[in-house]
Parts: structure tokens; C-alpha cells; sequence
């Protein structure tokens, strides 16, 4: 096959995957949008509830504040703990999660400096029912792990039509012409230089969000795959040991063993066990962690103590660190707050790339001015 029926071939792929994918990248793209500030906008949200936290001195301990919750369902001492998150900044509340009667997911936001609760079993705002829409919405429209398998698949097509315009972006031949926009030309070569920048630009940041979206809702696959290229070994799901008759450490006892464990880091998560055979995660953040929430966690025995497994983001695997790397880039958080602002637009992307690319194919099949045949468009493109 010589270079223009390879390159014709690579156009046909680009042009019929593109339409057929087009619709549910726009969904998936603006709904990512809406996702990118998700945290400040749920943190803006949250103070408008509970009210703004004043730092007074040392935090109470975390004992302390989850035997005040509890005191709070005295009727329901038996209401397991959930979660519980640290503030990642002075003027953030401690969340402890429950299951209790009235929701298998009760949120209490404490004061950490007072023990003062805050709020609890709060009636959800329309900031929370619109995310609560959006997101399920984002990663499988809606439909369950049906839903999330069409997603991941809709990722992969679209890393693969990213590739492929890569391919045949005109700048390749000169590079002027491939970011170079015409607006006083026809509203078909306007539409066509719009497509070939807005792709170009958006094209590696495309690549990183809809691959790590594939990788995320297919990681029974995609996982086993990465730990097997990087000659990298899959860590086993720890699992704690049933001792019959004895109830699980205090958690007093087992911070104790954790933070020693990782004594450089500072206190994120604590993942409680829902079962007898699960364990204790506590997750910390490292100083050279760039995540809000931590890349590293100890894995605890709930009955013995005893550490099952580390997971230390700067002494991991190299699978590890390519799996680790997917948030980042996913969420655009890998560079600050530029970077988060850029993926704005990379959100925007496949709405620009979508209702371009189905005006070019409407004017090459259906309108009275077709457009060009392939070679012909990009060499054009390179004269001008």
C-alpha cells in the first residue's frame, strides 16, 4: 500500500469514527467541563452550609471528634463509621461518615478546633443533585457498568481518532498553515482551519483524559496489561486475619502504627473496614505529593495491627507511577491551576472538533460545494 492509499485509509477511519463517536464525546467532554472545578465549587457550596472555620490553636484529636459524633446517635451506638476525611487546609471541616438509620451515607462536618458539628445529615443543595447528575453522567451516561464499559470504549476510539488527526494535521508539511486560521475565507475553509487547530492544540491532552477514562472503567484489563509492560508486580489485596471472639484494634492504636509506618506524612483519609475479612486504610499525603488528597496509604490488620502493605507513591513500582499519573492527567491537575484552566477548553474540545468535522462531511456529501478530496484539502492548506 503506497503513502496516499495509506493516508486516504487513515482519513476514512478519522472521518466515520469521528461521526460516529461524535455525540457521546460531546457529552462526555462538556460534562468534564463542568467537573474540572468540582472540588472548589462542592467547597464553596459546603461553606455556604456549615459556615467559614477560624484556625484557633492545635486540632482536637481525632478520637476526640469522633466520640462527639457519636454521641450525637446515641440511639445508634452501634452506627459503623464509614470514613473519615482530614481538612487538607486550616479553614476546612473533619468529615465523619456513618451508616445509620436514616442513610447508609451520613456526612458530619465538625469543627476540628472545637468539636463544634457543623452539620449533619444535611438535606442535599442543587449544587449537590446537579453533580450528583453530572457525574455518573461523565462516566457512564447514566447506565450503570454497562454504561461505564461503553464510556471506557468511547475513550478508546477517541485516543485513537486523537491519533490519527495527529497523523494527518496539515502542519507536518508546514508548519505556518497548521495553526493558521483564514477568517475571511469561505465558512468552509473557516470551519476546516478551525477543526485542524482547535484538534492540535487539544490533541496530547485529549489523549491523556479519554485514555486514562478507558484505562479507569476497563482496569480489570488495562491494569494487568501496564504492571506486565513495565515488568512491574501487582501488589495482592491485603486482608485482614478473623480472629473469632476478638473485636477490632482501637483506632487510636492503629494511627499510631501507621503514622510510624509513614511518619513524613500528613494525615488524609481513613477508609474503615465493612467487613470482617477487610482492612484499615489510612491515607496520607507526602511533602512531595502535588494532590490535595494523597497518593500514599497504610494498609492495617483490624484485628492484629499488623501492616499488610505500604504504598509509598516515591518508592513504587513503575506501573505503579504510570497508574498513579492517571488522576492528574485525567483531571488536568498535574500543572495548577493553568493546567486546570487549559482543561476548560480540552473539555470544549470535542464539541469544536465534532460540529466541524460533521460540516466538513456535510459539505463534501450533501451540500453543492463538496469539499476537496483528502490530499487535495491538506495540500491546499500548505500552500496558504
Amino acid at each position: 500500500m503506497n503513502s496516499k492509499k495509506l493516508r486516504d485509509l487513515v482519513f476514512t477511519l478519522h472521518r466515520y469514527i469521528g461521526l460516529g463517536v461524535g455525540l457521546i464525546t460531546i457529552i462526555v467532554g462538556l460534562t468534564g467541563t463542568l467537573l474540572v472545578f468540582h472540588s472548589e465549587i462542592s467547597n464553596f457550596d459546603q461553606q455556604r452550609r456549615i459556615g467559614t472555620i477560624t484556625p484557633q490553636g492545635e486540632p482536637l484529636s481525632i478520637e476526640v471528634i469522633l466520640n462527639t459524633v457519636k454521641k450525637t446517635y446515641a440511639d445508634q451506638p452501634d452506627a459503623p463509621v464509614q470514613r473519615i476525611y482530614l481538612p487538607s487546609k486550616p479553614n476546612e471541616p473533619m468529615n465523619v461518615i456513618l451508616k445509620t438509620k436514616q442513610n447508609e451515607w451520613t456526612e458530619n462536618y465538625v469543627n476540628p478546633y472545637t468539636g463544634k458539628i457543623l452539620g449533619n445529615n444535611l438535606k442535599p443543595t442543587f449544587i449537590q443533585k446537579f453533580y450528583d447528575i453530572v457525574y455518573p453522567l461523565h462516566y457512564e451516561l447514566l447506565g450503570g457498568n454497562i454504561g461505564n464499559k461503553f464510556v471506557g470504549i468511547i475513550g478508546l476510539l477517541m485516543s485513537f481518532l486523537t491519533i490519527t488527526g495527529i497523523i494527518l494535521w496539515p502542519g507536518w508539511r508546514k508548519l505556518i498553515s497548521g495553526f493558521k486560521i483564514k477568517w475571511n475565507a469561505h465558512v468552509k475553509r473557516v470551519n476546516f482551519d478551525v477543526h485542524k487547530v482547535a484538534g492540535v492544540i487539544a490533541a496530547v491532552f485529549l489523549i491523556f483524559t479519554f485514555f486514562t477514562g478507558f484505562c479507569w472503567n476497563f482496569s480489570d484489563v488495562a491494569n494487568p496489561i501496564i504492571y506486565t509492560l513495565t515488568f512491574s508486580k501487582q501488589q495482592a489485596d491485603p486482608v485482614s486475619v478473623v480472629v473469632a471472639g476478638k473485636s477490632p484494634l482501637g483506632l487510636k492504636e492503629q494511627l499510631k502504627t501507621a503514622q510510624a509506618t509513614l511518619p513524613a506524612g500528613e494525615l488524609r483519609r481513613i477508609y474503615y473496614p465493612t467487613k470482617p475479612e477487610e482492612v484499615l486504610n489510612v491515607a496520607f499525603k507526602l511533602p512531595q505529593e502535588t494532590e490535595d488528597y494523597g497518593q500514599s496509604s497504610v494498609y492495617l490488620d483490624q484485628y492484629s495491627g499488623k501492616v499488610l502493605r505500604v504504598d509509598n507513591s516515591l518508592k513504587q513500582s513503575l506501573g505503579d507511577r504510570i497508574l498513579n499519573s492517571f488522576s492528574p492527567l485525567h483531571y488536568g491537575t498535574f500543572g495548577g491551576w493553568p493546567t486546570r484552566i487549559f482543561y476548560l477548553f480540552v473539555g470544549l474540545a470535542p464539541l469544536i472538533l465534532s460540529v466541524t468535522g460533521f460540516v466538513m462531511w456535510w459539505y463534501r456529501y450533501k451540500g453543492k460545494n463538496r469539499f476537496p478530496q483528502t490530499t487535495e484539502t491538506i495540500q491546499l492548506t500548505a500552500k496558504n
